[in-house]
């Protein structure tokens, strides 16, 4: 059975700003940056929400002790229009009783396998990956 196609309306709100909502959320795309995200900003974030769900479903589903997990991104992006993306950085930050080899498994599987908006990129852009577990309490 297929999934059907995501759908989205995207209102003007003057200047350079648009409502955008899907049936079930919205936000505000604003190309300053003040009233919500610039699209490549939600770019960025859409990639590390996507990867950051995936190491938390797999390390959870691994029955490890996931206590709290933080994903920092930096999008590297050409200086010449059309700005496209040439890197990413992704760093996570997991706390909890979670062993490396399950950290690193979880990333690998979300960047080769399960992240769609990773699969949805140029696959030209690099994308660097880097973790850290602190202890759980």
């Amino acid at each position: 059975m297929t999934k059907p196609p995501i759908a989205a309306t995207l209102t003007w709100q003057g200047d350079l700003r648009f409502h955008a909502a899907t049936p079930r959320s919205s936000i505000i795309l604003d190309s300053d940056s003040t009233a919500g995200p610039s699209p490549p900003e939600a770019i960025a974030m859409a990639l590390a929400g996507c990867m950051a769900i995936d190491v938390a479903d797999i390390v959870i589903k691994g029955r490890h002790s996931l206590q709290a997990m933080e994903a920092k991104i930096a999008g590297h992006r050409r200086e010449d229009p059309p700005r496209h993306f040439v890197s990413f950085t992704l760093h996570f930050a997991l706390t909890g009783n979670v062993p490396v080899h399950a950290v690193e498994r979880a990333i690998n599987l979300s960047k080769d396998k399960y992240c769609s908006v990773w699969h949805s990129l140029r696959q030209d852009i690099a994308l660097l990956t880097s973790f850290e577990v602190a202890p759980g309490a």
